[in-house]
């Protein structure tokens, strides 16, 4: 059982911090964390008109960009650095359209020394429908003394 540091209260402070900075990362805000902790991220959000493409559907940039970001929450709660990027990737599955609540379930698969792999999936509420899924490996050993990164 992970600690309370680094449960849901975490996972929501972190999700309330990345999303209200200047950054770019501000474009998740619209996510509500409902669960996480002990490595995993929940969180839901209703597809509003600034988030389609234009064929009307929920954005694949905003898609990849939530995949990035709610991962990233889920490794923070097992108390990683949240870390770079290495490979971030998204399967476009089906359509998600204005007013329908997207659920987001983040979950850490492992997290090592140098590496954490993580996975994602983008469900429709109402019937379970998978919108999308990928996931990111991260690179998290940020030792001051090496000279390699």
């Amino acid at each position: 059982m992970a600690s309370k540091k680094f449960g849901l209260d975490f996972v929501k402070n972190v999700s309330q911090y990345i999303s209200g900075t200047q950054s770019f990362d501000r474009v998740v805000k619209m996510i509500q964390i409902t669960d996480g902790g002990d490595g995993r991220a929940v969180g839901e959000f209703t597809v509003e008109k600034e988030h389609l493409n234009r064929g009307g559907t929920l954005h694949g940039g905003l898609t990849a960009t939530i995949v990035d970001n709610v991962t990233t929450y889920a490794l923070m709660s097992k108390g990683s650095h949240p870390g770079v990027s290495v490979n971030l990737n998204v399967n476009y599955i089906s359509p998600a359209r204005p007013g329908e609540v997207v659920e987001v379930e983040a979950n850490t698969v492992r997290a090592g020394k140098k590496l954490a792999y993580l996975d994602c999936v983008l469900r429709r509420k109402s019937d379970g429908r998978i919108i999308a899924n990928g996931g990111q490996v991260k690179f998290v050993d940020f030792d001051k003394d090496k000279k390699d990164f």
